[in-house]
């Protein structure tokens, strides 16, 4: 729990790193986890190492999936507000000319009373050849009492301690913004007992396979599907919608969404540590702790940045004086102000609280991002390529047209067509079924119905034989006119199925079936072109259907007739030619395809393991409109990384420049580098608005 910033992880990291049997390290320090790679016998080493750096160690298998470690103890306030009184006492005794040892006396009680663990940590940053923040403001405030500068080195170290418990409360806020998630689910569920009784229980011991029964207004444990009740849930939690969703017998309900307004039982499908809610926790917690390119940037640039002022800070001290014969009070000075400024604390921490902020942000509308690596090069994308059935579309046919071809009644004619539809377990037959029953078409007795695979099927109505089939089967039937013909051509080229009923002289009715497009569709493709991103359709479907769709919804190119080693090739002739491309599908045919992109999006990842697991960035429900939000958070996040560095580096800059001008003071140099920590901090968090 003490690992709060990269000054800790430079220390652990030099620490261990020395080991003999450390292969390596992982630091997640928005979670505070340190995973060490190891020889076997190394652990009770590692642990003593870590302890003899003033750190309580706590092993990952000691604790629940998903626990905080046990957080210390709260300090008391009281020795702050003490130190605080002391050191502004100290300033009145200054300025209005009382004897310097009373000054002296109260900037003593100030330091000690706030700033024994700075000095703790201090000396053994210094023990381990470490020059941390602590060090340097432990150096810099002793600096300043042997100067004799009392007030200024009590002040100093009064500041730093508020500014150290601002910045540590302003992370929490960034860890919290994950810890959330895992409050959704609850902890405890009601489950059938084997006496027939129900019994309310932890939810973690709730078993697979488990009937749950949950109330109207709670929220559900555990992911699961509806055996009795129907209910409408609201899945925000999970998927990002924003409307609440009808559930019936046979739906998926998972863990952490609400439940309005029926009541319902439902089977446990995963355990509560397995469950889609726990997935996301945990690819999210995972995706922290890679860095993404601007946070490596970073930390080589930090490697760097503090040995240099720290030597600048000794010639400063050393060199004017010797050289120039200068007062060496004045020069020393200088050198303990520049040593305050010297810590790269600011801009390290800025990238891992931006990203992790723009992480949050993503899961809290349903886009489960698999790394800062993907958040910040999101915003590179030129090329999408979207796969069209279940993606672009429901993927599920639906009835589009229909008419009557002679002076028949239009009821008569649904009628006969569904009363045979409803007989077909075919994805079009069922289609015309679904669009009768929509509009209460009665549906007729059918005697001898039959099958015609291929071509459709057959049945008698009231004494009278009738066919419902496709162009193939009026072709064979000899009744396909010049003019119907053309009407059959201007349909399929708008990718549409067509079915015919006939009897046994004529064909009395037309339908049309497709698969048809989502209208969130077409709006994310216009936000897209908006953002410049051009667009592709890969499809195994033929061009025909390809190309219609691809102008319903506004695709700029479409490719049909295409395998899983077709998008494959189409994507890799794609890639590293104009800019980063990104491949969006929802089926294991597109994983080719996904895997070579440069950025893959599984569609509908909620309840499917596999694809929260392998894509790149996971859209938790159907709705592409996620892909051009994804987009702007990833320009809006690197926007903010820009930000944070130009702040850090700028305002240490200027602090420089007063400092060697003779303007700065050791107090305004604590207010430079803590408030630039916060600003970048404050900066990053209002990702968590967006």
């Amino acid at each position: 729990m003490q690992m709060d910033c990269p000054t800790e992880e430079a220390l652990l990291r030099k620490k261990l790193g020395t080991m003999v049997g450390v292969v390596g390290m992982e630091f997640n320090l928005m979670q505070r986890v340190l995973t060490v790679t190891h020889a076997p016998q190394l652990i009770e080493p590692i642990l003593a190492a870590i302890r003899s750096l003033g750190f309580t160690p706590e092993m990952a298998s000691d604790t629940s999936a998903h626990a905080e470690p046990t957080p210390e103890p709260a300090k008391p306030w009281w020795p702050l507000a003490l130190a605080g009184a002391a050191a502004m006492g100290s300033e009145v005794v200054h300025w209005v000319g009382l004897p310097t040892w009373i000054a002296a006396v109260l900037a003593l009680v100030a330091v000690l009373a706030c700033g024994i663990t700075t000095y703790k940590k201090g000396w053994i940053a210094i023990r381990n050849g470490n020059l941390n923040i602590n060090a340097l403001m432990s150096i810099a405030v002793t600096g300043a009492l042997l100067l004799g500068q009392w007030p200024e080195a009590a002040m100093v170290m009064v500041l730093f301690t508020i500014a150290e418990l601002i910045e540590a409360k302003s992370l929490d806020r960034a860890r919290h913004a994950i810890r959330g998630l895992m409050q959704l689910a609850p902890e405890r569920a009601t489950v059938l007992q084997d006496n027939g009784a129900w019994l309310e229980v932890a939810a973690r011991s709730v078993a697979v396979n488990a009937r749950v029964r949950i109330k109207p207004g709670e929220r559900i444990a555990l992911d699961g599907k509806i055996l009795s009740g129907r209910s409408t849930v609201n899945q925000a939690p999970i998927t990002g919608e924003s409307l609440p969703v009808d559930k019936v017998e046979g739906d998926a309900v998972f863990a952490g969404t609400i439940n309005e307004s029926g009541s319902f039982e439902y089977r446990v499908t995963a355990a509560a540590d397995n469950s889609t809610l726990a997935r996301i926790i945990h690819a999210v917690e995972a995706a922290q702790g890679a860095r993404a390119p601007t946070q490596r940037f970073v930390d080589r640039f930090a490697q760097i940045y503090t040995p240099v002022v720290f030597a600048m800070a000794l010639a400063v001290a050393v060199l004017p004086p010797l050289l120039l014969d200068t007062d060496w009070f004045t020069w020393i000075y200088k050198a303990l102000v520049l040593l305050v400024i010297a810590c790269p604390c600011a801009l390290v921490i800025s990238t891992p609280v931006t990203i992790v902020s723009g992480l949050a942000a993503a899961a809290r509308h349903g886009i489960l991002v698999k790394g800062g690596v993907y958040l910040e090069e999101g915003r590179k994308l030129k090329w999408l390529a979207l796969d069209k059935t279940g993606t672009l579309t429901h993927g599920k046919p639906a009835q589009t047209d229909f008419c009557v071809l002679n002076d028949w009644n239009e009821l008569d004619v649904r009628s006969l067509a569904a009363s045979l539809a409803s007989r077909s377990d075919h994805p079009v037959s069922r289609a015309l079924a679904e669009a009768a029953q929509r509009d209460g078409i009665a549906l007729r007795d059918v005697t001898a119905f039959e099958a015609l695979p291929g071509r459709g099927t057959r049945g008698i109505i009231d004494g009278k034989l009738y066919h419902l089939g496709n162009h193939h089967l009026i072709h064979e039937q000899g009744r396909c006119s010049d003019e119907l013909e053309t009407r059959l051509s201007a349909l399929e080229e708008q990718g549409k199925t067509v079915i015919l009923l006939t009897d046994e002289q004529s064909v009395h009715g037309l339908f049309a079936v497709a698969d048809t497009v989502k209208d969130s569709s077409r709006q994310a493709i216009a936000e897209l072109h908006a953002l410049g991103i051009k667009t592709v359709m890969l499809t195994g479907d033929n061009s025909h259907t390809a190309k219609a769709i691809a102008a319903q919804v506004g695709i700029d190119e479409a490719r049909g007739d295409l395998l899983p080693e077709d998008k494959l090739k189409a994507i890799e002739s794609m890639v590293g030619k104009e800019g980063a491309v990104g491949m969006v599908g929802d089926g294991i045919n597109d994983a080719p395809a996904l895997a070579r992109s440069d950025i893959g999006f599984a569609m509908g990842a909620a309840g499917t393991g596999t694809a929260i697991e392998t894509a790149d960035v996971a859209l938790m429900d159907d709705d592409l409109r996620k892909l051009p939000r994804f987009i702007r958070l990833s320009r809006d996040t690197h926007a903010l990384l820009i930000q944070n560095i130009v702040l850090a580096l700028g305002i240490k800059a200027v602090f420089l420049v007063l400092t060697l001008t003779g303007s700065g003071t050791m107090w305004m140099a604590v207010f430079a580098d803590v408030g630039a920590s916060l600003l970048v901090v404050g900066n990053g968090l209002r990702l968590l608005r967006k």
